[in-house]
């Protein structure tokens, strides 16, 4: 990463904030991030998974992800009804469960064969959530079994979902008490039955508040062996009991790059250890979400978010997706398309097909994001600018104008594409009009609609300047 000191002065309005001189490296910093091709995937509720094969906007979604990133995204099935969860291999339906309402999830369910027919149709590679916490391996080895024949595309297997959620009374605690220390050994015993059946294809810790570096540390050569990659789940805030959101919180550049950081230490022991290392459930705010994840906001979030764990050695997050029509983070639902998915379609156009190495070139301290994309050779492809001030929709809304200078154009024009909405709230199920391009935005089918149109800027000795409104992102392209 390359932290350049910003410093700003007013305009005479006050409205109009600028930053002085960001220089472009001329080629990757040494420091720069690699970029997992499948860097924004998609993690699935476990009881839904099926439902969602039926909807049309999830192939939709999914290819326009694929189509500007040149890779398909990941998918993971799996969360906290995978741990209510039990394979009948007689069972002729993917699923069966019953529900008061649909807007609920099941307190258990039996899944069948059909199920991972299924999955082994999506287009990128699958992490397949089993059940653990119910303590039958036996039935879960064979769930394994059957997905390992039936899917080409079966990437990992992850055994329970969140143990540190679990307690003295889950089944797998066979009336002893439950501590990381148990979850360990735990896992340890698991993976290395199952191994021989299943090969070393496990995905490890799934933790949400526990340290997965303790795992890594104590889990044992020949379980560490059995392990592809660690997970952890993040989730920025919380809607559980009625808890306060802040949607201002959520989107602050300075309090991304603070967030993530604490990623940074386990994704360094993970790839110590020869692992990948992945935010394997992730999304904006727990227990669905809340009042801020449906909003342009939160879109904006998504870009800052995916790019800081990528510098931090995070190689794919997945954003999570649950009850369909009870799910208020999810990018897609019912005949519908939701403002976030648009800041994941804006971060996969910035990182594009060709985007091999990743740099921020602000301080990290300002509300202003600011970032290169490198190619594979360290050549300079496009810069991005996120004003992450909010705006809701009242009063002035301000603007930051940022100088880029070291450039390989002496002069002449490059052009830009701008995302942008009426303010952070902005929501698309409420009929607000998010864009890109100005004119370019998603059907209820997630079918690219409208015209995207780029924004000239003037080179003028190897420097330009691009102007940012307040709850705003803009790419610059230098190819």
């Amino acid at each position: 990463m390359v932290r350049l000191p910003i410093a700003f002065a007013a305009f005479a309005c006050l409205c109009i904030w600028h930053v002085e001189g960001i220089v472009v490296p001329s080629s990757a910093p040494s420091n720069a991030a690699a970029v997992d091709p499948s860097l924004v995937s998609v993690s699935i509720e476990f009881f839904a998974f099926p439902g969602y094969t039926q909807l049309r906007g999830t192939s939709n979604c999914l290819a326009n992800l694929a189509s500007v990133r040149g890779a398909q995204p990941a998918v993971r099935i799996g969360g906290t009804t995978q741990d209510r969860a039990t394979y009948d291999p007689n069972l002729q339906t993917p699923v069966n469960y019953t529900v008061a309402s649909p807007a609920d999830a099941p307190t258990a369910l039996t899944y069948g064969p059909s199920f991972f027919t299924l999955a082994s149709q999506l287009e990128g590679e699958v992490t397949l959530g089993l059940n653990r916490q119910l303590n039958n391996q036996a039935n879960t080895l064979a769930a394994g079994s059957r997905a390992k024949q039936s899917m080409g595309n079966l990437y990992a297997i992850e055994l329970g979902n969140e143990p540190d959620l679990y307690s003295s009374s889950s089944p797998i605690a066979a009336g002893n008490g439950w501590s990381q220390s148990a979850d360990i050994s735990s896992e340890s015993k698991w993976f290395t039955a199952m191994a021989p059946t299943l090969g070393n294809i496990f995905q490890g810790a799934v933790y949400l508040s526990w340290n997965t570096r303790t795992l890594v540390s104590s889990i044992g050569s020949g379980a560490l062996n059995a392990i592809k990659t660690i997970s952890r789940h993040s989730y920025p805030q919380s809607a559980c009991g009625g808890a306060s959101t802040n949607l201002p919180s959520l989107m602050s550049h300075s309090g991304i790059v603070s967030y993530v950081s604490q990623y940074a230490a386990e994704a360094s022991t993970a790839h110590g250890a020869g692992k990948r290392f992945f935010l394997g459930e992730t999304n904006s705010a727990t227990c669905g979400g809340g009042g801020i994840s449906p909003t342009f906001g939160a879109g904006l979030w998504i870009i800052d978010y995916v790019l800081q764990s990528a510098l931090v050695g995070v190689e794919r997050l997945y954003f999570h997706h649950g009850t369909i029509g009870n799910c208020a983070y999810c990018w897609w639902g019912q005949d519908a398309v939701y403002s976030p998915y648009y800041g994941a379609v804006f971060v996969s156009e910035f990182l594009g097909a060709d985007g091999a190495k990743l740099a921020m070139l602000d301080n990290g301290t300002s509300a202003t994001a600011v970032y290169a994309v490198y190619s594979s050779s360290n050549a300079p492809l496009r810069l991005l600018v996120l004003n992450s001030n909010y705006f809701d929709g009242t009063g002035t809304r301000t603007s930051t104008s940022v100088t880029f200078t070291g450039l390989s154009t002496t002069n002449g024009t490059k052009q830009t594409k701008r995302l942008t909405a009426p303010s952070a709230l902005s929501r698309v199920d409420q009929g607000a009009s998010v864009t890109i391009g100005g004119d370019g935005s998603f059907g209820s089918d997630c079918s690219r609609e409208g015209t995207e149109r780029m924004e000239p800027v003037v080179v003028n000795g190897n420097a330009l300047t691009v102007s940012v409104q307040a709850s705003e992102a803009v790419i610059v392209y230098l190819q």
